[in-house]
């Protein structure tokens, strides 16, 4: 195992990043292990604190290391966004627990298959869905302010699941747990839209939610990192202080934006990143259409 030693600067880097992850978490609920790691790699300048010969243990702990601050930023975030009236407790909860075992079965399975031409294909999904938001005209069911204060208080679990079906919550859970374990795909970008289509909670609701399913999945990742050494918990905590920070300043910017605006922003984010995950999976398509 590599000692790290990073400088004070670099410490200061770390919370800088933080507060970059920690807002785009409170803002649209995603994007903070498309943030974290690169952050980490290059801003922080994770990779020159070590020999060359050791960037791929460098590697191992940028995803280990961001999964623990992108999880714990996304509690706190919910934390924010639940402040707000914009977390619905039970349809999170029943969202996140099927989509652990998704993820364990697709990480298992992304192991004995070739993925990275199925990334371009995934890219293409990911544009089909921005562009099924922006078409959707609906903003998802009106919650009345006492609805709003019963669903918040947390202590009846029948109103905290009114209006939401089993029956599509849970297969909708389970398809982008296995989705984000199999392609490796920042959850927030799948749990939104999963949650928007699933129950039909308006934008700014369902990215607040989200954050249950997004922190459930981040922290037991790094779990599993952890055993193996791969997770730095000091960088992990200056990332978390900058996130509270992020964070609050996100969350309050999601609660003011109207919702169409927000939904279009996300719509905007999520092509961005399924262009780039196209541009850098187009190698594998390439060698599959060679192989065919």
């Amino acid at each position: 195992m590599v000692v790290l030693e990073l400088t004070p600067i670099q410490y200061v880097l770390s919370i800088i990043s933080g507060i970059l992850v920690g807002f785009s978490l409170g803002l649209i609920g995603g994007g903070g292990s498309i943030l974290a790691i690169p952050l980490l790699l290059y801003f922080v300048g994770l990779y020159y604190s070590v020999p060359s010969s050791e960037t791929g243990y460098v590697d191992h702990v940028a995803i280990g290391t961001t999964a623990l601050a992108v999880g714990l930023n996304a509690y706190i975030n919910s934390y924010m966004h639940f402040k707000r009236g914009n977390v619905r407790v039970g349809p999170g909860i029943v969202f996140t627990i099927p989509g652990i075992v998704g993820a364990f079965v697709g990480t298992e399975l992304d192991k004995i298959t070739p993925g990275q031409s199925l990334l371009f294909f995934f890219s293409i999904l990911m544009i089909v869905v921005a562009y099924m938001m922006l078409r959707q005209k609906r903003e998802g069911k009106i919650v009345s302010r006492t609805e709003d204060q019963q669903l918040n208080k947390g202590l009846n679990f029948s109103s905290l699941m009114s209006s939401v079906s089993l029956k599509k919550v849970i297969p909708a859970g389970f398809l982008v747990g296995f989705a984000s374990g199999y392609f490796g795909i920042g959850g927030g970008f799948l749990v939104v839209p999963g949650l928007l289509f699933s129950t039909g909670m308006c934008m700014v609701k369902a990215v607040g939610t989200s954050l249950i399913a997004v922190g459930t999945f981040g922290v037991t990742s790094a779990i599993s990192y952890s055993f193996s050494g791969y997770v730095y918990p000091v960088i992990s905590v200056l990332y978390l202080v900058g996130g509270i920070i992020g964070g609050y300043a996100g969350a309050s910017v999601a609660s003011k934006m109207p919702r169409g605006l927000l939904r279009k922003i996300f719509a905007v984010i999520i092509v961005a990143v399924a262009l780039y995950m196209m541009y850098n999976s187009i190698g594998g398509l390439f060698q599959l259409i060679n192989h065919l």
